[in-house]
């Protein structure tokens, strides 16, 4: 029983290393979020990463910069990889986040400056945003699926 175990954790660990991103998707990654090659991200080229550190519960500088260092560290663990929404999204349900926790769903979901949201009876956040330019309804239901509507 206790070798079936620790063989079951073996393969989960092996798993979930074989899914990690590499130094070179990091690195590519990296190019692309530090439009301005300064080498950090501050700004509006910070914010989707920083608000997925916060969704991770990892600290996040008081200053709103993320060093290349820390990204990279970050970025090898997944912490940047965005879940894709369920369907049937948003679900009705008990949502116990915050309306700056939905806000950083959004933002992590590549949305831009979402607007004051409002929970609904459902316990679905509702708000506008914008992407690629354009005001978009949204929507976060209580298992963080992010859905434009």
């Amino acid at each position: 029983m206790k070798s079936t175990i620790i063989a079951a954790v073996a393969c989960f660990a092996l798993t979930a290393q074989a899914h990690a991103m590499s130094d070179a998707e990091c690195t590519s990654l990296w190019k692309i979020a530090d439009s301005n090659s300064d080498g950090t991200l501050t700004g509006v080229e910070g914010e989707r990463y920083l608000a997925l550190l916060r969704i991770a519960n990892q600290t996040v500088d008081a200053n709103g910069t993320l060093t290349e260092t820390r990204f990279q560290e970050s970025c090898k663990t997944d912490i940047f990889k965005v879940a894709t929404s369920e369907p049937g999204a948003p679900l009705a349900g008990a949502n116990s986040f915050t309306e700056d926790q939905a806000k950083d769903r959004v933002v992590a979901n590549g949305f831009a400056t979402p607007s004051a949201m409002t929970k609904d009876e459902n316990g679905i956040w509702r708000g506008t945003s914008v992407k690629d330019g354009k005001s978009i309804t949204i929507a976060v239901d209580y298992k963080g699926n992010v859905v434009a509507q």
